[in-house]
């Protein structure tokens, strides 16, 4: 294992382009749509919603693309652990405590005002927890099992996923039903979680569905692996590249049979995201750390180093209002149907605002 552990700009600048729209950043281009009379702008309205059901958009790129992104930043945080001598036991308690931290406040992102009193109207499957979860059985994978041998550990779990999904029979609905009401992850989910299901009959951030989605994270650590080699940085872009196009057409093939679906967190679209997610991150390492094309990368830096802040700060502080109050004289006078556009690019603004004291005065919240 390489110990080099030098911070990149641009995994900074990645997560800062992930959260800027898992944050609701995008939210006035999704509000620009049938205004403007552009079709390109409908266009990108339209790749900034999810999916019902099967297929595949823009935005169900987003989420998978954070967990691939924390399991690179997970190989870098680990390797420099064991490369200043902490223990193995010392590196799995402090995964395993921020995994349960990350579930306290999933939960609570994902019901607030928590009705305690209630327990059956709590929702358990969260984002946070999601990604603490797929987090702590990467390290775990990460710090006892080689690259090889963690894509060992893909392979089985996703053709596990699909081996259950179409030979384990549904009640009513019979094995292999991949529609809304009959499929094996909505059983799963009515039957063995407590709590709130987002979908009423299932959750996406449910029981089954974690084992898929860790895999984008376990892909992550390979690819933390390879920028971390002693290798030239061409090469390390070549094979991130190289690594993507395999994944994707993998994806692709594998959705004639088993569809690329986000609520199912298919295994197909588990390839495909990983493999798109590979092919982002050599984008963005090529541009910014090859090329040395760095002044552009402020905005999303910001962002990326106070990704927790961002995530919180949209949930709790109605930016959207404060934006009204603040600007609402200067778009006044344009029709109605426009207010809202500049309410959220006014709301977009205040919170990279914020964020921007955050960074000067050094202030950086994480778990």
């Amino acid at each position: 294992m390489n110990t080099k552990t030098k911070r990149l700009l641009s995994l900074d600048t990645l997560r800062g382009f992930d959260m800027f729209f898992i944050s609701g950043g995008g939210t006035f281009l999704v509000l620009l749509k049938g205004k403007t009379g552009l079709p390109w702008v409908d266009g990108i309205a339209d790749q900034l919603e999810h999916v019902p059901w099967h297929g595949f958009v823009f935005y169900d790129f987003i989420f998978p693309l954070f967990l691939f992104i924390a399991g690179v930043s997970l190989s870098f945080s680990l390797s420099k652990g064991v490369a200043r001598g902490s223990t193995k036991y010392s590196l799995y308690k402090k995964v395993f405590v921020r995994m349960l931290l990350l579930i306290a406040l999933g939960i609570l992102y994902k019901n607030s005002p928590i009705n305690f009193f209630e327990p059956s109207e709590i929702r358990l499957g969260s984002v946070l927890g999601r990604i603490g979860f797929a987090c702590f059985i990467t390290s775990l994978l990460y710090l006892n099992f080689s690259q090889l041998k963690r894509v060992y550990w893909i392979s089985g779990i996703l053709l596990g996923y699909y081996a259950i999904l179409f030979l384990v029979p549904v009640p009513a609905y019979g094995a292999g039903d991949l529609s809304f009401e009959g499929n094996l992850v909505g059983w799963f989910d009515r039957n063995f979680l407590p709590g709130r299901l987002l979908q009423g009959t299932y959750d996406e951030l449910g029981i089954l569905t974690q084992f898929p989605a860790l895999c984008i994270t376990i892909f992550g650590s390979i690819a933390g692996d390879i920028l971390l080699k002693n290798t030239s940085e061409n090469k390390k872009t070549m094979t991130l590249v190289v690594i993507g196009i395999a994944a994707v057409i993998i994806g692709l093939i594998w959705n004639i049979h088993f569809p690329i679906n986000k609520r199912l967190w298919s295994s197909s679209f588990i390839m495909l995201t990983s493999g798109l997610a590979f092919w982002t991150l050599a984008m963005f390492y090529w541009i910014i750390d090859v090329k040395g094309y760095q002044k552009w990368t402020y905005f999303f830096k910001v962002i990326g180093l106070n990704s927790l802040a961002i995530y919180f700060a949209y949930r709790f502080i109605d930016f959207s209002f404060t934006a009204s109050e603040l600007f609402g004289g200067l778009y006044g006078p344009l029709p109605e149907e426009w207010h809202s556009v500049f309410d959220a690019l006014g709301a977009a603004a205040l919170v990279w605002i914020f964020l921007y004291i955050l960074y000067r005065f050094k202030i950086f919240i994480k778990v």
